[in-house]
C-alpha cells in the first residue's frame, strides 16, 4: 500500500472518531528519523521513528528523558491493531540497534489519538503504558466554575517580586508530578525552573497569575498565548491555539476553590484573545489533575504511551 494511501486512510479513520484531530501527510525520512513500513492481512502501517536528545540543563529537560525515541504511526486497512503490532515489532528491532539496553535516561514514546482504541492491547503487550495526555478544551465551553467572587480568593498578575513564591509552588507541583513519571526529579531542576520563571516575570505583562487566599499567595497559573504555541498547535484542528502551561496550588489550599478560580481566569484570558481551543498536558495516572481538568471542560485528545527505558 502506497504511503499516500496509508496517510489518507489513517486521517479518515481518525476523523471519524475525533473531529479535532488534524489531517495526516505521508512521512518523510529526515536527520535522526527513518520511515518504517509493514503490511499484514490486507492492512499496512507507516511509522516515523525519530530520536531527540537534550542536555541535562536544558529548559525542557525536567519534562522528558534525556534521549527520547519516538514513533509516530499511520495505520490503514481492516486490521489496524494487527498491523500496529507488526510495526511495534519492527520498531523494537530498530531500537535494539540504536539504543542502550537498560539506560533509564532513554524512553520510547508513541503518541496515539486518545479516542483511537485500536491497538491499545498491543501497546500494553509491548511494554508501553499510557503516561501523558494532551487534553483539549474548546473555547467558551459551558462548565461548572467557581463564582468570580470566590470567598477569600484574589487573582492578580505576577510581578518580579513573586519569583520566590512561584518557584516554591512550581517545585511542589514538580515533586508531586514526578511520582507519575511525567517529569524527572534531577539535580538542577530548581535552577532550571527559576530561570524560566524569571524570564516570564521580566515580560511587560507576564503570562503568569498568582492566587492569594486571604492574603497568602498559594496558587499560580501560566499560559502561552495564541501565536506562541506553534510547537503544539499542529496537534489539533484549530486556527488559534492557547496553551495552559501549568497550574499549581499549595497543598494547604487544595479544595478551597483556588484551582478552579485560576483555571477560570486563564480560560477567560485565552477566550478573550480569540483562542479556538486550549491545550494542556497532564499525567494520565494523577488522581488529582485528571478529574480536575475534565471538570473544567477538557477531554483527552492525544495519549502518549511510554516505555522507559526504551530497550529493556
Amino acid at each position: 500500500m502506497h504511503s499516500d494511501v496509508i496517510a489518507t486512510e489513517h486521517a479518515a479513520r481518525l476523523a471519524a472518531v475525533d473531529s479535532l484531530l488534524p489531517g495526516s501527510s505521508p512521512f518523510e525520512a529526515a536527520e535522526n528519523a527513518v520511515v518504517l513500513e509493514v503490511a499484514t492481512g490486507g492492512s499496512a502501517a507507516s511509522g516515523l521513528a525519530s530520536r531527540v536528545q537534550v542536555d541535562r540543563d536544558a529548559p525542557n529537560a525536567p519534562w522528558r528523558a534525556l534521549t527520547e525515541h519516538r514513533l509516530d504511526v499511520q495505520l490503514a486497512g481492516p486490521e489496524p491493531a494487527a498491523v500496529l503490532d507488526a510495526l511495534l515489532t519492527r520498531w523494537d528491532e530498530h531500537l535494539r540497534a540504536v539504543a542502550e539496553p537498560g539506560d533509564t535516561e532513554t524512553a520510547a514514546i508513541v503518541p496515539r489519538a486518545s479516542r483511537d482504541a485500536a491497538g491499545a492491547r498491543e501497546m500494553l503487550h509491548h511494554g508501553f503504558a499510557p503516561l501523558r495526555v494532551v487534553a483539549v478544551r474548546p473555547a467558551q465551553r459551558m462548565v461548572p466554575a467557581a463564582p468570580l467572587g470566590t470567598p477569600g480568593v484574589k487573582i492578580r498578575r505576577a510581578e518580579p517580586g513573586d519569583l520566590e513564591t512561584a518557584v516554591a509552588l512550581g517545585m511542589e507541583l514538580h515533586s508531586y508530578d514526578a511520582q507519575y513519571g511525567t517529569v524527572n526529579w534531577r539535580t538542577g531542576v530548581e535552577e532550571i525552573l527559576a530561570k524560566d520563571l524569571a524570564e516570564q516575570l521580566k515580560r511587560p505583562e507576564p503570562p503568569l497569575w498568582i492566587a492569594e487566599l486571604y492574603g497568602r499567595p498559594l496558587g499560580m497559573v501560566s499560559v502561552q498565548h495564541p501565536g506562541e504555541t506553534g510547537w503544539i498547535s499542529g496537534r489539533v484542528a484549530a486556527s488559534r491555539v492557547g496553551y495552559l502551561s501549568s497550574l499549581a496550588v499549595a497543598e494547604a489550599a487544595r479544595s478551597s476553590g483556588v484551582g478552579t478560580a485560576l483555571a477560570t481566569h486563564a480560560h477567560q484570558v485565552l477566550d478573550e484573545e480569540g483562542a479556538d481551543v486550549v491545550l494542556l498536558h497532564h499525567a494520565a495516572a494523577n488522581p488529582l489533575s485528571t478529574p480536575f481538568w475534565y471538570a473544567q471542560g477538557y477531554r483527552p485528545l492525544w495519549t502518549y504511551w511510554q516505555r522507559r527505558p526504551a530497550v529493556r
